[in-house]
């Protein structure tokens, strides 16, 4: 079963109960939470914060008292310290404190590893926590001022190009390295986490491990999209972490590893975008 927001709001205590009673899931993935970029961070601290802490303790509370077998929780690699040398590893989580652009929802997401070890121990509840990298893919959220990098620049570029724009403005210098899974992948390598025994195995970062920079990745993306017109960058505008690449030593030793090329996996995405663009009741969000 999967269900959406539509169907229950997993920040209100009851509609998390309704859903396991209704559903009386043995493996419980909660992929739910309220996200966005830099600039919506920035905006809505306090909301980040509140949102995505209910999301967190509500779902390891109520798959506890329902009898779930195994949840997954996944969370941001945000929630790393800012000042965590690339490639970071999971031993580095504790060692400070978040990036403060995101560091209400980085913190709040961070909670899942405490109520992982909590629940665990007052209630068995089996859980794996996993961090995925920058994630990207169809079906992203393409909304204005709410989306990540990638849906981002898709849509500004696209954009630009159909309305025959001679410039497009990225945030920042443009320097900061980034490192980025499709999200197919990801979905692929919960499947291990599913099925794996190991109570202690978590938290596993799941990413490429491979760093690009959002210039590079602004040219790539401007070429996918027949954008020829200049990019300018704003350098007023804050650029984040310089670096966060993730080390995948934890995740390749389970023989795991992310399939999706960064090129291939913008091209998935972006086919995606123009077949769904027009027609915004198609799952798009926009």
């Amino acid at each position: 079963m999967t269900a959406d927001h539509d169907d229950y709001d997993l920040t209100v205590e009851s509609d998390v109960n309704r859903m396991l009673t209704e559903a009386k899931p043995d493996i419980f993935i909660h992929l739910a939470a309220y996200v966005g970029g830099i600039g919506a961070n920035q905006a809505l601290p306090a909301d980040f914060l509140f949102r995505n802490t209910l999301l967190t303790v509500h779902a390891f509370d109520a798959a506890a008292k329902h009898g779930v077998q195994k949840l997954i929780f996944p969370m941001g690699g945000c929630s790393y310290p800012s000042k965590a040398p690339s490639p970071i590893s999971e031993e580095e989580m504790w060692n400070g404190y978040p990036q403060p652009e995101s560091a209400p929802y980085s913190v709040a997401k961070k909670l899942g590893l405490v109520a992982s070890d909590s629940y665990q121990r007052q209630f068995g509840l089996k859980s794996v926590v996993l961090i995925p990298g920058n994630m990207y893919g169809e079906y992203d959220n393409f909304r204005r001022n709410e989306s990540h990098v990638i849906p981002a620049m898709i849509r500004r570029f696209h954009e630009a190009t159909v309305n025959g724009e001679g410039r497009v403005q990225m945030w920042g210098t443009g320097n900061p390295i980034r490192d980025f899974i499709y999200a197919g992948d990801v979905a692929s390598l919960f499947c291990y986490f599913i099925d794996c025994v190991d109570d202690d195995i978590g938290p596993v970062n799941l990413s490429s491990g491979t760093g690009v920079t959002i210039k590079e990745l602004a040219v790539t993306i401007a070429e996918l999209t027949r954008f020829e017109g200049n990019i300018e960058w704003d350098t007023d505008k804050p650029d984040g972490q310089m670096e966060k690449v993730f080390s995948t030593n934890k995740m390749n030793a389970l023989g795991l590893k992310a399939s999706t090329d960064l090129h291939s996996g913008l091209q998935r995405t972006l086919d995606w975008f123009l077949a769904n663009y027009a027609d915004r009741s198609d799952g798009i969000r926009l």
